[in-house]
């Protein structure tokens, strides 16, 4: 008997097991977003180019987005914080 068996556990649960590639939801994208705008607001985001921090947080979120999609993104979020 496997110990998710004996225990219930990752059968139950909402959260995916080990391993398992959960599909990125908007509000994640959104929310990192968010977070970015955040940084540049308190001049935590200044010498680094937003497009490189963005990927690397949506790398980091395991969240995969065309690169023209990303400096897309990384435009918006310069032009919402500038403001």
């Amino acid at each position: 008997m496997t110990d998710s068996a004996a225990t219930g556990a990752g059968y139950f649960d909402d959260e995916p097991g080990p391993g398992a590639q959960v599909p990125a939801a908007p509000e994640t994208v959104e929310h990192i977003a968010d977070e970015i705008r955040d940084d540049i607001r308190l001049g935590h985001v200044v010498d680094d180019d937003v497009n490189h921090v963005l990927q690397e947080r949506l790398d980091g979120a395991g969240i995969s987005m065309r690169p023209e999609d990303v400096d897309t993104l990384a435009d918006e979020i310069e032009r919402d914080a500038s403001t």
